[in-house]
This record gives C-alpha cells, sequence and structure tokens, in this order.
C-alpha cells in the first residue's frame, strides 16, 4: 500500500510540476489562449497511460493462459519497472536544475510552429511520467488481486500530488524539492529492489531461473508472516521471512550499490546564471508563483 502510495505521489508529483511550469509560462507571456491545448495534451496523455495499464492487465489476466507464461510476463515488467525507476530518479537528479528553462524554451518554440505543437509538447511531458506510473504501479501490486488498496493508494498518491502542485502554484506551500526527491528516491529504490526479487522469483517459477527450493534463510519464527509488521514489509519493499538465495542476491546487487551511487553527494558546480533552484513565473493576475524545480544537493 504505502510504496503504490509512494509511487503515485512521486511521479505524480513530476507531472504536476512539469503541468505548473507550462500553465505559468503562458500566463506570464499573456498566452492564455493556449490553456486549452495544453490542457488537451495532458488529457490524452493521462487516457492514454491509464490506457497503458489497462492493457498490461489485460494480457496478463486474459491473453496469456498458461501460469508459466503469466509468471514469465510479470517477471519480465518488473525488469522493466525496475529500469524505468532507476533511470527515473537518477534523471530527475541531473536534470532539475535546468528542467525548468527546457521546457520554457521548448514550449516558445512550439507557440512559433502552432496549437496542436503545444498541445504535442504538453503531451510529451506528461507522457513519460504516466506510462511509468503504469508500469512501475503493475509490477508494484503484483500479488494483489482482487485486492483494491493498491489501486486506491495510487489514486491517494496522485491526488495528494495534484493537491502539492496546485498549492505550489498559488504560493501556499513552500517544499523543500531537493529533500523531498531524494528521500523518496531513496525509498523508491528500495521498492524497486522489492520488484526485481519478486521478478526474478517469477523467472524461477516460470522455470527460466534455478533454485526456486533453494532458500536463503527462514525466518519465519521471527517474521511471522501473518503478522501486520511483516505484511508492511512485504507489501513496501518485498521482504519476505523465507527469499530464495536468488532473490537475496538480486536484492542486495541492486539495492546496495544504487543506494551509494544515488545518496553519493552531487559534485559541486558553478551556478547557472539564467536558471536558478527555485523558479517563480508570476502570471498575468500578479499572484500566481510556481516553486517548480530545485537542484538536488545531495541525490
Amino acid at each position: 500500500m504505502f510504496a503504490t502510495y509512494l509511487i503515485g505521489l512521486r511521479e505524480g508529483l513530476e507531472a504536476t510540476l512539469v503541468v505548473s511550469i507550462l500553465v505559468a509560462f503562458l500566463v506570464k507571456s499573456q498566452r492564455r489562449d493556449r490553456l486549452p491545448q495544453v490542457w488537451a495534451g495532458v488529457g490524452l496523455a493521462v487516457a492514454l497511460s491509464v490506457l497503458f495499464g489497462w492493457l498490461i492487465e489485460y494480457t496478463s489476466t486474459s491473453l496469456l493462459s498458461r501460469s508459466e507464461d503469466r509468471e514469465l510476463f510479470e517477471a519480465i515488467t518488473s525488469v522493466a519497472a525496475v529500469v524505468f525507476v532507476t533511470w527515473m530518479i537518477f534523471w530527475m537528479r541531473r536534470a532539475a536544475r535546468t528542467i525548468a528553462g527546457e521546457l520554457r524554451g521548448k514550449l516558445t518554440e512550439a507557440l512559433a510552429v502552432g496549437s496542436l505543437a503545444v498541445a504535442g509538447m504538453a503531451f510529451l511531458a506528461v507522457i513519460r511520467e504516466g506510462l511509468e506510473t503504469a508500469l512501475i504501479f503493475y509490477s508494484a501490486a503484483q500479488g494483489a488481486a482482487g485486492d483494491s488498496g493498491p489501486l486506491l493508494a495510487l489514486t491517494g498518491g496522485i491526488v495528494t500530488a495534484v493537491v502539492l502542485g496546485v498549492l505550489l502554484y498559488a504560493s501556499a506551500l513552500r517544499i523543500n524539492l531537493s529533500k523531498f526527491f531524494t528521500w523518496t528516491g531513496a525509498l523508491l529504490i528500495l521498492v524497486a529492489a522489492g520488484i526485481l526479487k519478486y521478478g526474478v522469483h517469477d523467472f524461477q517459477e516460470a522455470g527460466v531461473l534455478p533454485g526456486l527450493n533453494d532458500l536463503a534463510f527462514d525466518i519465519t519464527s521471527v517474521l511471522d508472516p501473518s503478522t501486520w509488521y511483516a505484511a508492511l514489509l512485504a507489501g513496501m519493499f518485498n521482504v519476505t521471512p523465507a527469499p530464495t538465495v536468488l532473490e537475496t542476491i538480486a536484492w542486495v546487487a541492486y539495492a546496495v550499490p544504487v543506494l551509494l551511487l544515488f545518496l553519493r553527494p552531487a559534485r559541486r558546480q558553478p551556478a547557472p546564471t539564467a536558471t536558478t533552484t527555485t523558479v517563480t513565473e508570476r502570471g498575468a493576475d500578479a499572484g500566481a508563483e510556481v516553486e517548480a524545480a530545485s537542484t538536488p544537493q545531495r541525490a
């Protein structure tokens, strides 16, 4: 539950900040007439993301009849989700400093081309987050068939992200986005390690990898699967009391080096002259501000 909430919150806030930058730039530039195109692009991106998520679920539950095929499909999507998570958190660390300026530059070019270009630019800015969310959510929520909890948690995370984005835009809230993305990034690495562990287990159940019955350890007597804290650890990070050897190796081999790389202090670079760590756009109403992006100092 917490893992899917975190996915919705993190991905939703990234998308919300991108949309806020675009909207604030149009308002400041006295181009409110282009706002419908931006919202059309955002709406199309959201619709396609939902369709993509449904397609993944439909493929797993309806198109694949054999259990081995379903296990293999879930294993492949798990690995793909881990790749997306890893790329996403490191991309945000690298791009946070310049993302607002780059978006404004692209939107300026799109405004010169026409309405379709504006809608297309907004669509491309949001669709990446939507597709990532659908894939990561499916992988994180595996094993919860028939349980609406993960979907509700994801929805709650997205709603929270939208509320935070609106408050940031209205200058009613200040968030240290550097710390936010650092902490959520670290937690998502642990979530991704659990997804990878789950994927390895699916590969073993599909017969692709050996060692399904070779346990690394068994602490069931200490970590009773029926307890609430065991369910919490399993739901958040896929920590189970009796993992296989390959599952354990995969979890450690991913989590330890990726966490160390992510949390190491970033190299100091000369501060840019045109782009600051806090992007503020004042709209035509003389009151709208967006604290849209913040450069992680430690990511």
